[in-house]
Parts: structure tokens; sequence; C-alpha cells
């Protein structure tokens, strides 16, 4: 199988943009640069999904999907001494936030800084700060400005509805593991950039014409639910790590089923069998707490096949890892797929 040398300089910029369900442009913007520095095809629809086409040799077509989108909190509202209380976006693990630093982005496009911590956050001062449940209830956002009131937050220019990003704290180890928040599904989106590199720096032309989705509104339920004509879909997403499942963060993962029912069967058997034959490190599981954009595609009427695969990731929604050996292993499988 090919060993692919990894842009981790690529990985590390994509994991380093903010780009939770809603305030996505960001990250739309980088990935329409990075097309037209490349001269791929794309186009993008009014949700903000960027659409890259390579014709193949045929015209069947395959839909890659990697959504862009990550977890993330928005200011629901401003407390009494300034400082922040929050909604979440998506279904991010709460106690792992407390003592995270964020941002605050403002819609005139102002940026300030803060933390998530605990309405008990001292041992010293609060019997039940270990105790207390971390909740959106008794969380907040203390804000790195000299803030005393509510009108003190306010003439800042911070007001509800304002998106909150949390830092991905991104490292590679010499051992090869990546450490970050929302590689769910940024690794993804890294190893689809890294597959289209493949094939430029390559000039190759691949079997089935393919169309690389990069959604906006997976986490959120409906990211690849506008989707344009192919005959099939693979959401490349995170592959899970735990209790009665087999695959580990060195695996790409194969999904039979998960909250939405099981994924195509001739489909499935394909990777498989693609996987066993060539020797490439991969699991099959069954996600029961877990939705994708193949999911949210066939939700909304396309007529269409439909699969899940994706890298091995640990401690999902929270303080994510995966090694690149799972990166490695979910690339060659795609490069398989999209040529057989």
């Amino acid at each position: 199988m090919i060993e692919y040398k990894f842009n981790l300089e690529l990985f590390k910029t994509i994991m380093n943009i903010p780009s939770p369900s809603g305030y996505t442009v960001n990250m739309t913007n980088f990935l329409i640069d990075y097309c037209k520095e490349n001269n791929f095809t794309y186009e993008s629809n009014k949700k903000g999904n960027i659409i890259i086409t390579i014709p193949g040799e045929e015209s069947y077509t395959i839909g890659l999907s990697a959504h862009v989108d990550t977890l993330g909190l928005m200011v629901r509202s401003i407390r009494g001494d300034g400082h922040l209380s929050f909604t979440s976006i998506g279904g991010i693990l709460l106690p792992t936030l407390d003592g995270e630093y964020c941002q605050i982005h403002t819609r005139d496009n102002k940026v300030y800084t803060g933390t998530v911590l605990s309405t008990s956050p001292s041992a010293h001062v609060y019997k039940d700060s270990r105790s207390s449940g971390r909740e959106e209830s008794n969380m907040y956002i203390r804000l790195d400005e000299e803030v005393r009131s509510k009108n003190d937050t306010l003439a800042l220019g911070i007001n509800n509805g304002d998106f909150i990003t949390i830092d991905p704290k991104f490292v590679a180890t010499p051992s090869g593991f990546i450490k970050s928040r929302f590689l769910d599904d940024k690794a993804s989106v890294f190893i689809l950039l890294s597959l289209l590199n493949y094939i430029k720096e390559n000039n190759l032309k691949p079997k089935k014409t393919l169309k690389i989705i990069f959604s906006t509104y997976e986490e959120v339920g409906h990211g690849a639910s506008n989707i344009p004509q192919v005959d099939e879909l693979l959401a490349v997403d995170m592959g899970c790590i735990g209790d009665d499942l087999a695959c580990t963060e060195y695996d790409v993962s194969i999904c039979a089923k998960d909250s939405s029912g099981p994924y195509d069967y001739e489909m499935v058997n394909t990777l498989i069998n693609l996987a066993k034959d060539n020797k490439i490190s991969y699991a099959v599981d069954i996600y029961p707490y877990y939705g994708s954009d193949v999911s949210a595609a066939l939700r909304s009427g396309n007529d269409i096949k439909g699969a899940l695969i994706g890298a091995g990731i640990h401690a999902s929604h929270g303080m994510e890892r995966t090694h690149l050996k799972a990166i490695q292993a979910t690339f060659n499988l795609l490069l398989l797929y999209i040529n057989n």
C-alpha cells in the first residue's frame, strides 16, 4: 500500500481555523482559496457546502463527504457581573470544557478571549468545587476584560448569539499520535484534501467521477441534506472507539449500522473486501449514538446508496486522539475505493 507523506502543517492549519456549526465561513473561505491555488473545480451551495469535482474515466459518480463544522458554544446571555452564560452547539462533553480557553466572536468581527469555568471554580472558596456537575446551568465564560456589569460587556460589542470557539490544542507527537479537539471531523477534511493532492501530484484520473463535499452543518443534523447528483455517497467521518467496539486508533473503521439504520450492503461489503484483500488495518463496527452526512442525505430523500468510514478516534466530543496509521489506512481505503 501507499505510504503517503502527510503534510502536518496543513493538518494543523485546518485544526486551528475556528468553525463551529453556523460559523464556518473562515473554514469555507480557506477551502475556496485552496481550490483556487490548486486549480480544483469547485462550487458552493447556499448552505456554504463546498463541492469539488474530479472527472473520472466513468460517469458513475461517487460523493465523498467530510464536515468542516465542529462543536462549539454560543452566548446565551450576559450575566449581571458582565461574564457570559452559554448554550452548546452540538453534543460537546461539557465536563471536558472546565478550565478551557475560548474566543468570543462578535457580529462586528471583534474577538475577545475567555475561559470556560464552573460557577464553583475555586477549591478554596466553594465546598462543591469538585462535586458540582458541569452543565450549562452552572458553568459560564470568564471574560479577559475589565467587566463588572452587563453594560460593561455590552459596551465591548458582545451580545447574545455571538459564537464562542474552543482552543483545539492540536499536537502531533513524535510517536505518530494526533491529539486535538475536533478531529471529528477535521481529520477527515485533512484526509480528503490529501487525497485531492495525491491525485493532482500524480496526474491521476480516478476510475469513477468524484464529488468531494465539505459540509457545514453535520454536527446539528443536516450537513449533507442537499447534495449534488451522485450515485452513491461515502461519508468520511470519525471511527468510534470504546466498549463493545473493535476499532482502535490505528484502524480505519467501516460502519455497518448507526442510529439511522444499516448502511448499503454492497458498499459495505466492497469496503471490507478492499481492506481485507489489501491488508489495510480495519474494523467493522456499529455506532448506536451516531449519525452522518449520509444519514442526512437519505432522510432528505436523495436516491443514493450510502456508507460510512473513518479513522479511529478516541474520546469523541472531548479531548480526541488518533494516530497517523489510522489516517493512512483511511486514505488508502479511499484511494482503492474510488478506483474499484
